[in-house]
């Protein structure tokens, strides 16, 4: 197998520390790796397997002779790279929402649409963290043929960046103090309380957050407009870990009991189902783990031949680190760089 010279755009970011980590872990191969940012970071040191490297300043000749780009560094730096690394050759997997909607930019979860992977130009986009995780546990249950789908969020601060993470633990510090303090990363203080708005307001009501699980939900799996999406996204004052409400109307009749042997038995998804006992899943069981966490898998109410299920991730994981490190890998062995 041919090993890929590597790059790291946004390496110093909290997502790009973590793809560091979650490469180390997973053993990914390479010929070569450097690291690059903004010139604020640039000359700072990262330690990676061992050795320390120097991150560098990115700039055009960044990508010269490189193979794969793991990148976190936003949407508007995607954008001015991504032809510069594209005509030199590279493969830009890219974690920002810049291509995600491209009709021939293929957006990937590891384990779900591998496939798609084969129809890249040179980019390969990684979907909105909210989404990912829903992914990974929708796929096996496809088979029953999804006819309608709500999805209601639970989204931690992290997803927001380091200064809404710094946000929450100072608002909270001076309220338990009684002390005032100012918002700046929410439209609302964000302790103690929920916020049902992540991004700005579309058209239609909902939030761009909303239909990016719309859409990219529909564009991974293949879904036909004729299946019926909708989407709350909530904020909660939680640091890390997303948490979602899934209601599921299938074609055919499936039982609770069913979905739970089928979900056990798939790749990236833990069960965790037993209510008597008070098991179910939560953030802190997903802090710093791989899987997808499923838990209180019941019939639906409302829908004929519906599920409603819960479902927690580690979003700065499977939502975003994890899933570019699998797709990397994914690459590699494909031989599609």
């Amino acid at each position: 197998m041919r090993k890929p010279n590597i790059a790291v755009l946004g390496a110093t970011g909290v997502v790009g520390r973590e793809i560091l980590q979650i490469a180390e872990e997973l053993g990914v191969e390479y010929n070569s790796i450097k690291f690059l940012s903004s010139a604020r970071s640039a000359g700072s040191k990262i330690t990676f397997k061992g050795q320390e490297y120097v991150v560098e300043e990115a700039k055009p000749e960044s990508f010269d002779g490189i193979n794969i780009v793991m990148a976190s560094a936003g949407g508007s730096t995607s954008k001015k790279f991504a032809p510069e690394i594209v005509k030199r050759g590279g493969v830009l997997i890219d974690n920002s929402s810049a291509f995600r909607m491209e009709k021939e930019v293929p957006l990937v979860i590891v384990g779900v649409n591998d496939e798609d992977l084969r129809q890249h130009k040179g980019i390969i986009a990684n979907p909105n963290c909210s989404t990912s995780q829903l992914m990974l546990v929708l796929e096996p249950l496809k088979r029953f043929g999804i006819r309608r789908l709500i999805v209601s969020t639970y989204q931690s601060v992290s997803g927001a960046g380091l200064a809404a993470i710094n946000e929450l633990r100072d608002d909270t510090a001076a309220r338990l103090k009684g002390e005032t303090f100012k918002n700046v990363c929410f439209k609302k203080p964000i302790s103690f309380n929920v916020i049902p708005q992540i991004d700005v307001f579309c058209e239609n009501g909902y939030t761009k957050e909303e239909m990016k699980v719309v859409n990219e939900t529909r564009k991974i799996l293949h879904l036909s407009d004729d299946v019926l999406i909708s989407c709350t996204a909530v904020r909660v004052p939680v640091f890390r870990g997303h948490s979602e409400a899934v209601d599921i109307e299938f074609e055919s009749e499936v039982a609770p009991d069913e979905v739970r042997e089928i979900l056990s038995k798939s790749f990236g998804v833990k069960v965790i189902d037993n209510p008597d006992n008070f098991e179910y899943p939560t953030t802190r069981d997903a802090d710093g783990v791989d899987p997808v966490f499923a838990g209180r898998i019941r019939k639906n109410l409302a829908f004929k031949n519906g599920i409603s299920l819960w479902c927690v991730a580690d979003n700065l994981r499977i939502g975003a680190a994890l899933n570019t490190v699998r797709i990397c890998k994914k690459v590699t062995e494909m031989g599609l760089f």
